[in-house]
């Protein structure tokens, strides 16, 4: 009879080893398996079962969370969520993340193992700890100057403090409340599918997901690009451009909206924005040439993050000559983001030194201990000194006395650059106004800011001096708030 009994008690004893084992195999080895399996709820009500971490701008959180009383307990809540929504993005639900929601989730959600107190710890006790902040480069001035600028146009503006990339604003208009995405049910979807149905695209971040051709004031790449080849030794001396000019192997001739391009210097061309001469110029300093001085200043670089991913600016690299021309002058297939333009207008306005665009200047736990620091670093040597200096000079004209006098500053030197792109079949679109600029104080030894601004409907003549009109003031506004912070 106890042999009966040892043999069921070593049975029971197998079936508990047995029992541990599988539950250690459940818990241990399957269980980030379990955690991703859609029909796992629990996950999800881990995840709003406390408030998230903030985002901040200035010092102050512009994102928030309320208790709902549900199962999912914590939704986001956005303060002045329509100018802020380019750089938030939203944390939705039903939807998911986007922009710094998304880039940053990890640390906002409390799931970072760097906001835990020890190392493995969160791995050890499968716990997560109160969501950390993300402090913002954004100055909510230039933010506010910026989007009151633009006035609900379709547009967008980026602004770069230029030695040391950090992005001072980031507009992106029309624009949206992503509060309205932030919970479930119906509500949400319906304001879903309004948003996305919308002609004016309110969801679509401009500023860096959208690309556009960046008209004349690519010139300001091609002038660097024939200084830094010796295309160009003199800048205020005669080029031999012919007017009218031919694009090469074809017989369409290029026009001018400006006079007296004729043999233009370079110097000229850039203060009245003469086609004729910088397309030459482009064609001269060659195709290889172009694409190298190109991508110095961050062109086809599909890699760009800011964290969230930055839309591809293009310069094609396989091209005839007519077509090189053309893109010299920023159209054909050349396509640029505003955040790609104010980091030419950057380099010119830093000594030819590009720095790497950063819209995240730190992350922190939620007692406020710094996480980790994104800090500044080089991005490109996109010109030299001698270049940039040239072009400085070249850009100050431009707004002194050439087509960008509205982005004139008193007391301050303002260096900029015009352009209008026009787009649609035989350029029946309204044209694209842009301007591109940089502000510095007369007590200062170095650059405040450097802007791009794209106005997509301006109403204006299909001329550079369209983008004076209706860019260029825009961008005297958030350069001015530069200034004053």
């Amino acid at each position: 009879m106890i042999r009966y009994i040892r043999r069921a008690a070593a049975f029971c004893l197998l079936l508990l080893v047995a029992l541990l084992v599988n539950a250690a195999r459940v818990q241990v080895f399957e269980a980030d398996t379990l955690d991703d399996n859609p029909a796992n709820r629990r996950t999800s009500i881990d995840r709003y079962d406390r408030p998230r971490g903030n985002i901040l701008v200035d010092g102050r959180s512009v994102t928030g969370s309320k208790d709902t009383g549900e199962q999912l307990a914590y939704e986001r809540t956005y303060r002045d969520g329509p100018l802020y929504a380019p750089v938030t993005g939203y944390a939705s639900q039903t939807y998911g993340t986007t922009l710094i929601e998304n880039a940053e989730d990890e640390v906002l959600s409390g799931t970072d193992p760097m906001l835990a107190p020890l190392p493995f710890w969160n791995e050890i006790t499968r716990d997560r700890q109160p969501g950390g902040d993300v402090v913002t480069t954004i100055k909510d001035s230039m933010q506010r100057a910026a989007y009151e600028g633009l006035g609900g146009r379709r547009g967008a503006v980026a602004a770069v403090e230029p030695t040391t990339g950090k992005i001072l604003a980031l507009v992106s208009t029309p624009s949206y409340d992503p509060g309205r995405l932030s919970g479930t049910g119906s509500s949400v979807t319906d304001a879903w599918r309004e948003l996305n149905a919308s002609t004016s695209r309110p969801m679509l971040n401009r500023a860096i997901r959208q690309t556009y051709p960046p008209g004349s004031t690519f010139k300001i790449v091609t002038a660097a690009a024939a200084l830094d080849a010796e295309v160009v030794t003199d800048p205020d001396a005669e080029t031999d451009t012919p007017s009218p000019y031919v694009l090469p192997g074809t017989s369409t001739t290029l026009p001018n909206e400006a006079r007296g391009c004729e043999r233009a210097s370079l110097a000229e061309a850039i203060r009245v924005s003469c086609n004729t001469v910088m397309a030459h110029l482009g064609v001269e300093v060659g195709l290889d040439g172009m694409v190298e001085a190109v991508g110095k200043f961050g062109f086809n670089d599909s890699g760009l993050k800011i964290p969230s991913g930055v839309a591809k600016s293009n310069f094609d690299t396989d091209m005839s000559d007519d077509q090189l021309a053309l893109s010299s002058i920023g159209q054909f297939n050349t396509t640029a983001t505003p955040l790609q333009m104010a980091m030419v207008a950057s380099a010119v306005a830093n000594g030819g030194d590009l720095m790497y665009p950063h819209l995240v200047d730190r992350t922190t736990t939620h007692s406020g201990s710094t996480v980790r620091t994104t800090g500044s670093r080089a991005y490109h040597r996109a010109m030299n000194p001698m270049t940039a200096m040239r072009l400085r000079q070249m850009m100050i004209d431009v707004v002194r006395d050439g087509t960008g006098t509205n982005a004139a500053i008193d007391g301050a030197t303002v260096g900029g650059k015009t352009g209008t792109a026009q787009h649609g079949i035989d350029n029946s679109g309204l044209p694209y106004a842009w301007f591109i600029s940089w502000a510095q104080a007369a007590d200062s030894g170095r650059p405040a800011v450097a802007v791009a601004v794209v106005v997509e409907d301006a109403s204006a003549d299909r001329a550079d001096i369209s983008g004076g009109g209706s860019a260029a003031p825009i961008a005297r506004s958030v350069m001015e708030a530069a200034l004053e912070d």
